[in-house]
Parts: C-alpha cells; sequence; structure tokens
C-alpha cells in the first residue's frame, strides 16, 4: 500500500529491534481482551494449560515468521513464503486466508471495543449495542484511512508499552490477592468440565491469543536491518506475550473459579453478561473479582476500561491496515483485480479495498453478535494461514540446502544434506491438527470458512484464466500503477548509498523528486561479503559505514522534508541485491550515483560493474548521476 508510507514515515525511520517489538505487542498483546473469556468458554478450568500449549505452538510459529521474514522482507508473511517455496496457487490460498484473518480481527476488536467502554455505560456490553458500537468503530476508522488522517505512531508504542505494564500490574496484583493453587486444581473436572471435545476445540481458539503475529512480518520492509531486528522483535514478542498468558489466566481462573451453574460447570469468565458473566469483558472481570473496594476499585476499573477500549481501537486500525496491505499485495501479483490496488484520485488511498475488506466483510462478521463465532472463524484462517508457513519453511530448506542465508531459526535436525526445522516441522503438524479440529467440531464455522476459501478460488480461477491469461501457478506482476497521462509517476524511489561524493549528489536528486511528489525513498546500503566469509558475518567497520551513510541519508531528507526508510542488505553482489531489492518494493525509479569511468573498449564498463548491472538488469527506470569523467 505504497501511499500509506507518507504517513508511516515517523516508524520508518526507527524501525529497529524495540519498535517492531512495541508495535507487535501493541497488536498481538491486545488479543488478551478477549481471548481470554472465549477460550475460557471451551476450556473451563483448563484454560492456564491451554494457553500454554497455545504459547509453545506460537513459539514455533514465530520461528517461522522471524525466518521466512529474514528470507524474503516484504509485505505478505505466509503468502509471500508460499510464492517462492511452492507457486502462486498455494501463495493465494495462504493470502486469502490472511485476509479471513484481518477481516476477523478487524471484526472482533471493534466488538470488543464497547465492552469495555460499559463501563460508563452498561447496555454496551450486550447485544444490540455492542454491535452497534463495533459498526461504529470500524466505519469510522474506514473513514479515517481512506482520507488519510495521520496516524500517532509514537502514540501507539507508548500505549503498547503501557498496557504491558498494566498486565504485568495486575498479574502481580492477583498473585498478591487471589490466587490460590488449590481453586485452581479444584477446577479441573477432567473429561466433564472441560469434555475432551471442548478441550480439543479450545486449542485453536487459544491462538486468538497470537492476533498480530503477521505484524512484524509485514513492518519487515521499513526495517533498517531485518536479519538482526525481525528475529530479536519475534523473540521478544513470543516471550511477552507467553509471560502474561501463563500467569494471567491463574489470576483469571482463581477470582472467577469453575462451580455449578444451572446443573453445569461454568465461570464468571465464560458466561455472558446476561448471565451475570464477564466473557464480553474478561479482564474487567479480573479487576471486578481482585478483592479492591470502593474507590479503588472505580478507579481500577475506568483505567482498565478506557486502555483497553483505547487498546483495542488501535488493533482495530492496525487490522484495517493490514487488509489493505495484503489487498495490495494480492493485487500486486494478478491474485485479485487490480482496482484493489487503485488509489482514491484525490486522498491517494486504496477506497476500494478499505470499503469492502475492511468494512464491509468485517461488519457481516459482526452482525450476528456471537463472541463464540469470531473466535472460531479467527481460528479457522489463522491455522490454515500458520500450516502455509510452517510448510513453505521445510520446503525452502529443502530447495536452498547448501545456499548462504542471513537467518536460520533453530532447533534443526541435519538428515541428507538437510538441516531440517524442527520448529517448522513440529509446529506445522500443530496448527494442521488444530485446522482439522475447527473444519470438524464447529459447523457454522466449518461452512462460513470453507464458502470463503472456496468462493475466493473461484473468483482467482476466473481472473487469472479470463483476464491475465496466465496458468493459476505461474507468478507475474502488475506493471507499476502510474497516474493517467503522467510519465514520471514515482511513488516509490531506492537511492543506493556508497561513500562517494556522487552518491550523495544522486540523494539529493531523489530526495528533490521526493518531495514534488510526496513519494517515498529507500536509502540502501549493501555490504557485500567476500565468499570465503559467511553471509551473517560480522563486518564491524563496514556495518559502521552502512550506519554512516544512512544517518546521512536520513539528514538530508530532513532538509528537503522527506523521510528516508533506512536499510541494510548483505549480499555477495550489490547490483543483484539492489534490483532484487527494487522488485520487492515495486519502486518505480532507480537513483544512484556514479563516475564516468574511462572508455577503454566497447565492453568496458561505462560507470562500474555495479550501475552496469543494475542498468542491464533492473525492471523499473534507472536515473544515474554521473560525475565528471575519471582521469584515464
Amino acid at each position: 500500500m505504497p501511499r500509506r508510507r507518507r504517513r508511516e514515515q515517523s516508524l520508518e525511520r526507527v524501525l529497529g529491534t524495540p519498535a517492531l517489538f512495541a508495535t507487535a505487542y501493541g497488536n498481538v498483546g491486545s488479543s488478551i481482551y478477549y481471548a481470554l473469556g472465549l477460550t475460557a468458554v471451551y476450556a473451563l478450568g483448563l484454560t492456564p494449560l491451554v494457553f500454554v500449549i497455545a504459547g509453545v505452538i506460537f513459539a514455533a510459529t514465530a520461528a517461522t515468521y522471524a525466518e521466512g521474514t529474514v528470507r524474503y522482507p516484504e509485505a505478505g508473511g505466509s503468502s509471500s513464503f508460499a510464492r517462492h517455496a511452492f507457486n502462486e496457487v498455494v501463495s493465494f490460498g495462504a493470502a486469502w486466508s490472511q485476509m479471513l484473518v484481518y477481516v476477523v480481527t478487524v471484526a472482533t476488536s471493534a466488538f470488543f471495543v464497547p465492552h469495555y467502554l460499559s463501563i460508563f455505560w452498561e447496555p454496551l456490553n450486550r447485544n444490540p449495542w455492542d454491535i452497534v458500537g463495533g459498526i461504529v468503530v470500524i466505519v469510522v476508522l474506514v473513514v479515517l484511512n481512506t482520507v488519510g488522517v495521520q496516524e500517532a505512531t509514537r502514540v501507539s508504542i507508548v500505549l503498547a508499552v503501557i498496557d504491558f505494564a498494566t498486565q504485568v500490574f495486575l498479574v502481580v496484583l492477583g498473585f498478591v490477592l487471589v490466587l490460590s493453587p488449590h481453586v485452581l486444581v479444584s477446577n479441573v473436572h477432567w473429561g466433564v468440565a472441560p469434555t475432551w471435545a471442548n478441550l480439543a476445540i479450545a486449542i485453536p481458539v487459544a491462538m486468538l491469543a497470537y492476533t498480530g503475529v503477521e505484524t512484524v512480518s509485514n513492518l519487515a520492509e521499513e526495517a533498517r536491518d531485518p536479519s538482526r531486528s525481525v528475529p530479536a522483535a519475534y523473540k521478544l514478542v513470543a516471550g511477552a506475550v507467553f509471560a502474561i498468558y501463563f500467569t494471567l489466566p491463574l489470576v483469571a481462573l482463581s477470582a472467577m473459579p469453575v462451580t455449578l451453574y444451572h446443573g453445569s460447570y461454568s465461570t464468571q469468565l465464560a458466561r455472558s453478561p446476561e448471565q451475570g458473566g464477564h466473557a464480553n469483558d474478561p479482564v474487567l472481570g479480573i479487576v471486578d473479582n481482585l478483592g479492591v473496594h470502593g474507590t479503588p476499585l472505580r478507579v481500577l476499573q475506568v483505567y482498565v476500561g478506557l486502555l483497553a477500549a483505547t487498546i483495542l481501537f488501535i488493533a482495530t486500525n492496525a487490522g484495517v491496515i493490514g487488509a489493505s496491505r495484503i489487498t495490495y499485495s494480492m493485487a500486486t501479483y494478478r491474485q485479485i483485480p487490480e482496482i484493489f490496488r487503485r488509489l482514491h484520485p484525490r486522498f491517494k488511498t486504496p477506497w476500494l479495498s478499505l470499503l469492502i475488506f475492511a468494512g464491509i466483510a468485517p461488519i457481516c462478521v459482526i452482525l450476528p453478535g456471537s463472541v463464540t463465532f469470531v473466535g472460531t472463524l479467527y481460528s479457522f484462517g489463522a491455522t490454515l494461514s500458520f500450516t502455509v508457513a510452517h510448510a513453505s519453511i521445510v520446503a525452502l530448506r529443502r530447495k536452498s540446502r547448501g545456499e548462504d542465508v542471513l537467518y536460520r531459526a533453530k532447533p534443526n535436525l541435519r538428515f541428507r544434506g538437510v538441516d531440517w526445522p524442527l520448529f517448522a516441522l513440529l509446529g506445522g503438524v500443530a496448527t494442521g491438527v488444530s485446522f482439522l479440529v475447527i473444519l470438524t467440531q464447529n459447523p457454522t464455522t466449518r461452512w462460513v470458512g470453507v464458502g470463503w476459501i472456496a468462493t475466493g478460488f473461484a473468483v482467482y480461477a476466473v481472473y487469472r484464466r479470463r483476464f491475465v491469461h496466465v496458468s493459476m501457478t505461474e507468478t507475474v506482476k502488475a506493471p507499476p500503477l502510474l497516474g493517467p497521462a503522467v510519465a514520471l509517476e514515482y511513488r516509490m524511489i531506492l537511492s543506493p548509498v556508497v561513500d562517494s561524493p556522487q552518491s550523495r549528489e544522486a540523494l539529493h536528486l531523489a530526495c528533490g523528486l521526493a518531495a514534488e511528489r510526496r513519494s517515498a525513498i529507500v536509502a540502501i546500503r549493501v555490504i557485500v561479503v567476500p565468499m570465503e566469509l559467511p553471509i551473517d558475518a560480522d563486518m564491524p567497520g563496514q556495518e559502521a559505514l552502512a550506519d554512516r551513510l544512512l544517518d546521512e541519508a536520513r539528514d538530508v531528507g530532513e532538509l528537503y522534508g522527506v523521510r528516508v526508510i533506512e536499510r541494510v542488505a548483505r549480499a555477495r553482489h550489490a547490483g543483484r541485491e539492489i534490483v532484487e531489492e527494487a522488485a520487492r518494493r515495486n519502486a518505480e525509479i532507480i537513483v544512484m550515483g556514479a563516475p564516468r569511468l574511462p572508455h577503454r573498449t566497447r565492453r568496458s564498463a561505462i560507470f562500474g560493474k555495479t550501475v552496469d548491472y543494475v542498468l542491464k538488469n533492473a525492471e523499473c527506470r534507472v536515473m544515474v548521476g554521473a560525475g565528471r569523467r575519471a582521469a584515464a
């Protein structure tokens, strides 16, 4: 979604490990406000154990996404991995599943916003007012994203930190006031509460706890050094989320134990508001049952309610952005009609994809007013997408045996010359089985989910054969979108930087183009690693030079009022890496500087090996700012 880049530039400059972690946790951590209650509906007293199992699966999934994202730092996540591992059909299936995940993420987050605002008006906690409130949230965010209101990214990061601190505070307070090992043991009635069938379905539903795992993958395009920051960010997110989901359910089930209710076992955590429960606002339920009274209780309720509503509002917006990102990626690769990536003539945003996939579709999911339906539907899409991601990493390991890679997740098992990823093998089996459980155990979710997948593949087949005129398995990219009758409309400019006057002149030229057209600039520094060294070898001198050059590029961008996306890449061949980076980002032009070399023969390089390679092989325009002819 290129036009959004100029609204995300304040984030693009600082996307190291801390920013990636904070941004991802702001999305993943928000799920505690609804996943706790939805999981307890099925797991009852085994909710803590279920979250531990789901956490192990998430750790394997995070490792898969870390390796895949470092290998292919582009928006798309599992869809991108599948494209390189298999073919375009599998890639479409993963992307369409992701689209369902984003639709349900928007619906779920928006649906729970009014539940936490019910501290001010109690009817917001139940139908139909929670439905109305959720629809209002979706409509507001679609309108804001369509007209292009700037996002307060730093505010989102600060709120993510406050959110994590609040969750830790509730855990500590709960451990002090209500935690009871005896109650936790007595909550469990094996085979009865929960039943074995409900326990099986509770595990995939608990994966709601990891809503937003694609966030780091989607932001990798803006990370300065993905090979280092992305794996570290995934590890931090996995650790932080697992810590909360390991401890907070223990507090919740101690404060709201499993008891007999109308002849069957239940807990307030899993009951609807009409039954005196907190399935719609589980974290507020914890606050209400901590044993705090009077003014401190009211202050805590208002604080948690407002924080939860704000975090969920931001998570809804992240889902809206994610839906538009995956739509743009799918349209770019001719998986869905190109009209979905076309921009509004005035606001320069993908209004149609926002309207359909971030507006109409989530509203349709909300309308039944069922929290369990949105939970199981999310699990349907997520487990399918995760399974494809795991399978893709396994296939890529087999295809790329012996190749240099920047990052390889662990643990691995070497067999017949291949480092088989144990995390992906075990994670793929777990998510695959979870998908089958959802498919077989919940008829409504089964038919809605299968209908979504079938409809998507039908449209894909017709579009590819009748309009694109290529096979379903072939990978093709749509040409860059240029403005009507505008020959030079550059929305994404790639500018390689080296330590030379010509490179600095070229950067000024790129910034001038970007300032005129409100474009985004990617300043890339390629560290060329000699063949005798591993691709991820420490090269402190080159890394320091890269940091200095990218800092200079950022400063030049500020002079022109242009924010610069800073990128470090490692490769054996600088020219090939520049061409591949331009293709990944759908850059309309590469602007680079080079001295003109003495022209001795017809075969001698005019500007140098790197620039000449880019001129010959780049799919987009290339502009070379040539300095004075070098002395013979």
